[in-house]
């Protein structure tokens, strides 16, 4: 089995869709009426959550109808805020097909798919034109992936002259053995987790220039802690997380939690132009 079919095995959960909309349904939602709010506990599936993704599409520069390609779109929360929010028309692409058939009917429930659409594929091998995308986006999805050069050349490809590529990543600030499990690996052979040094300079010599660099561990930390807190008496966030996570999930939140907040690992955000 290929690493790319481990990752995708990894995610599949078989019932995603179902136990999604019942959660929201137990919840009080009209599930065949979806807001983007009501999807807020499940569908954005990174440290920082919303926030997060709120801060990345203001960094970069989001305006209507710039086309952008979202890579490891997930179940679409980030792709369906751009669109929501700025107008933007989103491809979404990711290696779990699984993730891509929820996305798509969660998407549609919401009103979004003539904006928005997900297909099933892989980073290394984008099934886009060259220079059909304004922006990128890859969250979360890096850690998962050995050969981010390949990754990077891949976007740089995809992008127009001047376009930007926003990604948010988990990365390794200083030596030490990762805690396993983790939310994208539960052992260390899925798992290539690399520090911002690694990033930028395979960002430059993708011809992708770093332009904007900060770390959000202090937003994933305070995030965490105020989940912690709503799951300890029953909420409903943490039952949709649960729902996504899948196998061990907390004590995969709390390896990861743990690691940033003692410094081993941090949620870093790059907004990098094409040149």
């Amino acid at each position: 089995m290929s690493t790319e079919e481990k990752v995708a095995n990894h995610y599949t959960r078989g019932s995603l869709e179902t136990a999604i909309l019942q959660t929201l349904a137990d919840n009080g939602r009209d599930i065949d009426n979806l807001r983007l709010r009501d999807l807020a506990g499940v569908d954005e599936f990174h440290l920082g959550r919303h926030a997060a993704t709120v801060d990345l599409a203001r960094d970069l520069d989001l305006s209507a109808g710039l086309r952008l390609a979202d890579i490891g779109s997930g179940l679409g929360g980030p792709a369906r805020h751009f669109a929501d929010t700025y107008g933007c028309v989103v491809s979404g692409i990711d290696l779990t097909e699984e993730f891509v058939q929820v996305a798509n009917s969660l998407t549609a429930r919401c009103g979004l798919a003539e904006q928005v659409s997900f297909q099933q594929g892989s980073a290394l091998s984008l099934p886009f034109e060259s220079g059909s995308f304004d922006r990128a986006t890859l969250i979360h999805v890096g850690m998962n992936i050995e050969d981010k050069a390949k990754l990077f050349a891949e976007i740089r490809r995809i992008l127009k002259p001047g376009g930007r590529f926003g990604l948010y990543e988990v990365m390794q600030m200083r030596d030490g053995a990762l805690p396993f499990p983790m939310p994208w690996a539960m052992d260390p052979e899925t798992s290539f987790v690399r520090s911002p040094d690694v990033y930028r300079r395979l960002l430059d010599e993708a011809g992708l220039v770093v332009e904007l660099e900060q770390d959000r561990s202090a937003l994933a930390i305070r995030l965490a802690h105020e989940a912690r807190a709503k799951a300890a008496v029953g909420g409903a966030r943490d039952q949709g997380f649960r729902a996504l996570m899948g196998p061990k999930a907390g004590e995969r939140s709390n390896n990861v939690n743990t690691s940033v907040e003692g410094g081993l690992l941090a949620p870093i955000e790059m907004i990098a132009k094409a040149v």
